[in-house]
């Protein structure tokens, strides 16, 4: 393997452990977020149920596929571009 070929791995590599830090961020953002702040949410009402409760029974669920539609869709491209590059190179 030559220095090229390297230096796209490494990028690759960084793109994908910062595409998971992001996601796993948001993860924690909104599970943490939701139960931290379950009683100021409850203000707001979503099809007539408290938002917090929402969140809970059905959002939080719906953002977690999100995620895993975000890093599938995101590292199926990520992994083109590499493999496009390398069949690009000598």
């Amino acid at each position: 393997m030559n220095a090229k070929q390297t230096h796209k791995r490494q990028l690759h590599w960084r793109r994908t452990r910062f595409i998971t830090g992001v996601l796993i961020f948001v993860w924690f953002a909104t599970t943490f977020g939701t139960i931290y702040f379950a009683r100021e949410l409850s203000t707001f009402t979503v099809f007539g149920w408290p938002f917090s409760f929402y969140m809970a029974a059905q959002g939080l669920t719906l953002v977690y596929l999100l995620i895993v539609a975000v890093y599938v869709r995101r590292m199926r491209r990520l992994d083109q571009d590499l493999r496009s590059e390398a069949a690009d190179a000598p």
